[in-house]
């Protein structure tokens, strides 16, 4: 009964702070008071880090008090398990996901912060995978999805070069993937990630079928080659496979990338609403079922104490959580290698970051200081009109194109 009711309180934890997180919070909790934990794959990819200085001289975002936790969320690309083993050709037809040697680029993106101060919401924030960005580690300008890839390869090409075996290129090229992609991240948004947890196309699909599906809402229907997605509008229950090809489509989309993130969206907070409603964390069954789902499919940091990290969201709900996009601009911008990208202003997106983390200030100082006030909420309309659309709450089940 202990361990149910400490897995129940971990899963709630993270579910709060939505999907990715769940995951991680779920496994851990298993893994701690289990036997089984070699199937848990960890990897060491938090290193101290200084953001970059606003180029314009705009503010960098406030750095919060320890306990605060950011954790970047990754849903990636690749055919492979946790442990880096290739799918088998079975799996691979009933996941819709081409041969094994398909290219591991980062699909989903979402930085997770939970504050220290229970009065404050908890936020997630989308980062298209398109955005045109500088990648770290000296790679230029590329869109921000490329940012593990490009540290991969070139890591395990020097390996190679010094004569290290296939095993060790493997390990210590994705490590150094993963670890640029961190360091781009933080780079653009001046925040300082704090943990990762990272989720494979197996492990989004199994996961879907443990909590019974997950419930979304579409304004129109959709059908689309490419992704195989073929739905009704209105509400509707998905999972598995069909819950893989709600979250990728973005041909057919009127904003493409965008309209794909906020898909990502909408789904993390259907999952929140099935895994509170449906009797999920209460259901030895179905929290079996979790486990093993994501011991299969999910890569977290070294170190990261996920059992004090779920008793700090103890208390806080879905309803307590709210999602949002970075800035973005032209949706089609040209660039000179990498085909159609989406247009980011770091400053911008540093501005947003920083609104986020210090709010503007509330109703009873405005009045004291109305021109203080006025000149706040200019530069909250600009930069808000850049974000995409209005926030997405996880207590509600919201429609999407």
């Amino acid at each position: 009964m202990r361990t149910m009711k400490i897995l129940s309180i971990l899963t709630k934890g993270l579910v709060a702070t939505v999907s990715l997180a769940v995951l991680a919070v779920t496994a851990t909790g298993w893994w701690t008071y289990r036997t089984a934990t070699t199937n848990l794959a960890t990897d060491d990819v938090i290193v101290p880090d200084t953001p970059q200085p606003s180029t314009s001289g705009a503010p960098s975002p406030l750095r919060q008090p320890p306990q605060d936790t950011t954790i970047l969320l990754v849903g990636m690309d690749s055919r492979t398990d946790a442990q880096g083993n290739p799918l088998s050709p079975e799996l691979r037809a009933q996941l819709q996901a081409g041969n094994s040697t398909g290219e591991q680029n980062t699909d989903t993106m979402i930085v997770i912060h939970v504050p220290a101060d229970p009065t404050k919401k908890a936020w997630g924030l989308s980062l298209p995978r398109d955005s045109y960005v500088n990648i770290a580690g000296g790679f230029g300008m590329h869109k921000l999805n490329s940012a593990y890839a490009r540290a991969k390869v070139a890591k395990a090409g020097q390996l190679r070069n010094q004569g290290a075996d296939q095993a060790t290129v493997d390990r210590e090229s994705t490590t150094a993937g993963r670890r640029n992609l961190i360091a781009t991240i933080n780079n653009l948004t001046g925040l300082h990630i704090d943990h990762y947890a990272e989720i494979n196309l197996l492990g989004f699909s199994e996961i879907t079928n443990a909590v019974g599906g997950v419930p979304v809402c579409l304004n129109e229907p959709v059908r689309d080659s490419y992704s195989g997605a073929n739905f009704p509008a209105g509400q509707q229950v998905l999972q598995g496979v069909d819950a893989l090809k709600f979250v990728r489509q973005r041909h057919g989309l009127t904003n493409g990338d965008l309209d794909r993130v906020r898909r990502q969206q909408a789904f993390l907070a259907g999952l929140a609403n099935r895994m509170f409603s449906a009797g999920t964390l209460t259901d030895p069954t179905k929290i079996t079922d979790l486990v093993n789902a994501l011991t299969k499919a999910v890569v977290l940091d070294k170190g990261w104490d996920l059992v004090s990290f779920a008793q700090q969201l103890g208390d806080l709900s879905a309803g307590n959580v709210t999602f949002q996009t970075i800035p973005t601009g032209r949706i089609n911008l040209a660039t000179p290698s990498d085909g159609s990208a989406v247009e980011v202003n770091p400053n911008q997106v540093r501005d947003f970051v920083q609104d986020l983390l210090d709010p503007p200030v509330q109703q009873q100082q405005q009045q004291e200081n109305p021109d203080s006030t006025k000149i706040q909420a200019q530069k909250q309309e600009r930069v808000q009109k850049i974000a995409s659309v209005e926030p997405i709450n996880a207590g509600a089940i919201p429609c999407v194109d």
